[in-house]
C-alpha cells in the first residue's frame, strides 16, 4: 500500500535524488577528466618518444641468446646476448632468486657512466664505488625478485667505440645516443615482460647517476613500470644550465629539442600516479639545489592532483654523487612496499 508523502518528506526524498544527482555528475566529470588526462599523457609521451631520433621499429622481434647460466651464492646468473635494435647485439645479465618459483617481481637495473667504459652491467653484479653494499643482484635476489641489466652502447662488452665517435656517427644518421639508449632499455624491458617467471604487474627500475636519468625516462614512457628508483641525477635542464654545468653531462646525455618541449618535471610528470622515489645528493654537481627544489615543487603538485600524494618522494642527503647505506634502506622498503 503506498502512502502520500508529507512536505517534508517530499523536501528529504527530493534532496536525496538532487543529491545522488549531483555525486553523479561529479564522477562523470571526474572520469571524462580522467580519460581527457590520460589521452593527454598519451600524447606527451609520443611526443617525448619522437624527439629520441630515428630508431629501430618498436615492435621489432628480439633474440636472446643463452650464454651461460650458473648458481652462484646468492641468486642464479644467466649471460646473454640480445637483439634489441638490429644493429649491435647487446650483452645482458639475468639474475633470480636461488629456490623462488612461481612469477616473481623484477627490476630493470641500468648501470651508470661515470667514465666506467668498461664496467657497464658488471655494476650490477659487483657494485660501484658510489654505490652502497651490496651489489643490487645480491639486494634484489634477497628480496625475492628477478633482475635484468644490459651494457649500453659504448659500455661493457660494447664498448668497442668511443662515446663520442658513436654520438657523431649516430648524428649523420638522424640517430641521438640517448634515444638509442632509452630504446635499448624498452625493449630490454619487453624482453623481461616475456619471460615466463616474470609478473608482469610488478616491474620495477632503478640506477643511479647516468642510470638514474634512464629509470626516469624509461618510466615515463612504459606505464608497465610500477616503481621508479632515480638516484643523484635528478637534474633539472634549466637550472643546470645556470650553474654552467652543462660539461658535467657527456655528450650521450643531450637531446635535440629537449628543452624547447620538455622540463625534467613534466618527463617525470609522466610517471604519476604510479610510485617515484628520488634521492639526491646536496653536494652532487650534477642535481644544483635549487632545480631539485623546482621538481620537487612541481611533482608534489602533480602527484596531490592525482590523488596519491604519497607517491612521490624525493629524500636528500647531505653527500655528493653517491647512494647512502640508509638510502638504500629506503630504497628496499619502497620496493617492498610497491612490488611486493
Amino acid at each position: 500500500m503506498l502512502f502520500p508523502m508529507n512536505r517534508r518528506q517530499w523536501i528529504q526524498t527530493a534532496g536525496v535524488a538532487l543529491a545522488v544527482q549531483q555525486i553523479g555528475e561529479q564522477q562523470l566529470v571526474a572520469s571524462q577528466n580522467n580519460r581527457a588526462s590520460a589521452q593527454e599523457k598519451k600524447a606527451r609521451r609520443k611526443a617525448l618518444y619522437d624527439l629520441m631520433g630515428d630508431l629501430p621499429p618498436r615492435n621489432r622481434p628480439i633474440q636472446a641468446t643463452l650464454v651461460s647460466r650458473e648458481e652462484t651464492e646468492h641468486y642464479v646468473l644467466e649471460r646473454l646476448v640480445l637483439d634489441l635494435n638490429g644493429e649491435e647485439p647487446v650483452a645482458a645479465v639475468f639474475t633470480s632468486a636461488k629456490g623462488s618459483s612461481g612469477k616473481r617481481p623484477a627490476i630493470l637495473f641500468n648501470h651508470s657512466h661515470g667514465g666506467g667504459y668498461d664496467i657497464g652491467k658488471k655494476e650490477y653484479l659487483e657494485g660501484r664505488s658510489y654505490l652502497a653494499k651490496p651489489p643490487y643482484a645480491e639486494t634484489l635476489s634477497q628480496l625475492g625478485y628477478h633482475g635484468l641489466c644490459i651494457d649500453h652502447w659504448a659500455f661493457g662488452e660494447r664498448a668497442s667505440r668511443r662515446e663520442s665517435a658513436i654520438f657523431k656517427d649516430m648524428l649523420w644518421k638522424g640517430q641521438g645516443m640517448w634515444g638509442m639508449m632509452v630504446d635499448d632499455s624498452l625493449r630490454a624491458l619487453d624482453y623481461l615482460a616475456s619471460r615466463p617467471e616474470v609478473d608482469t604487474s610488478r616491474l620495477g627500475t632503478l640506477g643511479i647517476s647516468m642510470g638514474s636519468t634512464m629509470a626516469w625516462w624509461v618510466a615515463a614512457l612504459d606505464e608497465r613500470i610500477l616503481a621508479c628508483v632515480d638516484i643523484c641525477c635528478l637534474t633539472d635542464f634549466d637550472a643546470l644550465v645556470a650553474d654552467g654545468g652543462l660539461d658535467r653531462h657527456g655528450v650521450y646525455y643531450y637531446v635535440p629539442s629537449l628543452r624547447k618541449h620538455f622540463t625534467t618535471a613534466q618527463i617525470n610528470a609522466l610517471i604519476a600516479p604510479r610510485p617515484h622515489l628520488s634521492l639526491a645528493g646536496l653536494q652532487d654537481k650534477l642535481t644544483p639545489v635549487g632545480g631539485l627544489d623546482r621538481v620537487d615543487r612541481e611533482l608534489q603538485a602533480v602527484y596531490q592532483r592525482e590523488g596519491v600524494p604519497g607517491h612521490w618522494k624525493l629524500l636528500r642527503y647531505d653527500v655528493g654523487h653517491q647512494e647512502t647505506p640508509e638510502g638504500r634502506q629506503e630504497i628496499v622498503a619502497f620496493l617492498k612496499r610497491h612490488l611486493g
